[in-house]
């Protein structure tokens, strides 16, 4: 742990809250003495990532319009960006998983990274506040922002979606979760969007984040966007 701990350029006072970080769903199922792993961590660490990157975009891009701001956001905390952050780290080798998510190349799984790397930012700022995290996140962000080329590749349907929805105040997007099966190394998400009581898109992925994705993308299509 404290190789890691250097690493990532952070001491904790409390180690459980890294070791939790560190130990997927898969390892939690098949222990029998630990139950605990990083899913609620990953929800925490969602929001924790939002702010950090929201504010560092609002305070340093100050002519920047809030479309591209939402776009060049999504485009950094995005599952194939926060999965390239956990390799530069060496986070795969890190993690606590099952032996068949161990065996079936779950340390290199861009959805597993991601979720972990969200969990270990929530668990710096559970151990020592929003300063550690912030800091630590940055690191990443500051220099995926020097690369105009990422930014500028990176399409966001959802974002674009929301755009033209917002403009009459009286509608409502929300994505639905409609079907989750496949074993837990290899899970399917099924998601829908929908406009007020309406389906306008249907999307499909290994994660729910892809699969919201494809869902926005289907209704812009057949919005004619």
């Amino acid at each position: 742990m404290k190789g890691f701990e250097s690493q990532i350029g952070y001491l904790y006072k409390d180690k459980a809250l890294l070791s939790l970080a560190l130990t997927h769903s898969s390892y939690a199922n098949e222990s029998k003495k630990n139950k605990s792993h990083n899913e609620r961590l990953e929800f925490l660490g969602d929001s924790v990532l939002s702010i950090i990157v929201s504010k560092y975009l609002f305070q340093n891009y100050p002519d920047m319009p809030e479309g591209e701001l939402s776009k060049t956001r999504a485009a950094l905390v995005c599952e194939k960006s926060l999965a390239g952050f956990a390799r530069e780290i060496g986070l795969g080798s890190m993690l606590l998983l099952g032996r068949g998510e161990d065996q079936n190349g779950g340390r290199n799984r861009d959805s597993i990274l991601a979720d972990a790397f969200e969990a270990l930012i929530a668990s710096m700022y559970l151990d020592g506040g929003i300063s550690p995290a912030e800091k630590f996140v940055l690191g990443f962000i500051k220099k995926q922002m020097k690369n105009k080329q990422f930014v500028s590749s990176f399409t966001d349907y959802k974002t674009e979606l929301q755009e033209i929805i917002q403009q009459n105040k009286e509608e409502k997007v929300e994505y639905v979760l409609v079907e989750e099966s496949g074993p837990a190394h290899d899970k399917f998400f099924c998601v829908e969007v929908h406009l007020n009581s309406n389906v306008i898109g249907r999307g499909e992925g290994k994660s729910k984040k892809i699969a919201e994705q494809m869902a926005a993308k289907e209704a812009l299509e057949l919005m004619g966007e």
